[in-house]
Parts: structure tokens; sequence; C-alpha cells
């Protein structure tokens, strides 16, 4: 029972860290705001995780893990081939369109502690590793050319940061038209 009752605080924990974190930064969220989002006292709290890092860091692990799943169920619900790869950057579409949506959690976190905390650091480079990696399965799955994950990694590393600076969720729309140019598509 008493594991049951841990892995349920440390997902009121991560609730909590992953609202604040994504919507304010990592460096201006403490503890204390952790705290009384979650409701857990601050003792229990550093007993969960011994250090804002771990927290940060368990944070970031969860985000990925539920950040490629919900891509994958998107693009994998679609026909293999050009059609699950050009489906990548409709779900970043509606993703950019989410309220609250302040671009990628990873780049913003390396961005603020990557150069001090090499745990956000590997958290954020492991994160872009697997998203290229989901990306040049569905381009071999394509039968495309291998380096084609590449530049549409790029693409849609772009579209996640015009997004994110200007409000703009049309940033996907155009990277999705730019990958139809690469897949010799044609726009649609």
């Amino acid at each position: 029972m008493e594991t049951a009752t841990q892995e349920a605080l440390a997902g009121r924990a991560l609730d909590a860290a992953e609202e604040l974190f994504y919507a304010r930064g990592l460096q201006t969220v403490g503890m204390d705001a952790i705290r009384s989002a979650s409701g857990i006292s601050l003792k229990r709290l550093y007993q969960l995780f011994p250090s804002k890092e771990a927290l940060v860091e368990a944070y970031l692990r969860r985000r990925d893990e539920r950040w490629r799943a919900a891509l994958r169920q998107y693009a994998d619900a679609r026909p293999p081939g050009r059609e699950r790869i050009l489906a990548v950057f409709d779900w970043l579409g509606d993703w950019f369109a989410e309220p609250g949506f302040r671009g990628c959690a990873f780049v913003n976190s390396c961005g603020e502690l990557g150069a001090t905390a090499p745990g956000v650091a590997a958290a954020a480079r492991a994160h872009k590793d697997a998203f290229r990696a989901y990306l040049a399965a569905l381009v071999a799955e394509a039968g495309a050319a291998a380096p084609l994950a590449d530049h549409l990694v790029l693409l849609a590393e772009g579209a996640i940061t015009t997004a994110a600076l200007s409000g703009d969720a049309e940033a996907a729309v155009q990277a999705r038209e730019a990958a139809c140019v690469l897949l010799g598509a044609g726009t649609p």
C-alpha cells in the first residue's frame, strides 16, 4: 500500500510541477509553489524528490513519455507512409493551438538550466533523439531516403519555435507544406 501511496503522491507532485514549470519556467517556480499546488507537505515532497533538480528531471521524463505517446497515437492512426509523416505536422498544429502553449518544454528547460544541470540537458537531448528516431522510423516505413528524417526534424523544430515565439499555430501548416515538397508530394 505504501508504494501505491508514494506513486499517487509523486503523480500529484508531477502534475503540479508540469503545470507550473511549463507555464512559468523552471527557475521561477520553487518547491513551495509545488507544495501549494499539489497539497503535499514540503517534507513529503523532498522525500519523493530529494532536490528540485530531481523533480525537474522526473517532470521532463514523464512529459517526454506523454508527448511522444500522444504523437505516436495520432500519427499511427493514419495509413503508413507519407500520411503518417504528414500527420506529425497536423498533430503539431493541434498542440500549437492548445491554450497555454509555450513551445518545447525541453528546449525551454535546457535553455534555463542545461548549462548547470547535466540531467536536464541529458533529458532534453534524449527527448530530441527519441523524436528524431520516431521520424526516422516513419521515413523508413515510407521507403524514403534516411536523410529525410533530419530534414523533417528541422522543419518540426523550427515550427515549434516559430509557433512559440509568434503565438501562431500556422507554423505547423507551413512546415507541413514544406514536408510535402520534401516528400515529393507537392502541397495538399
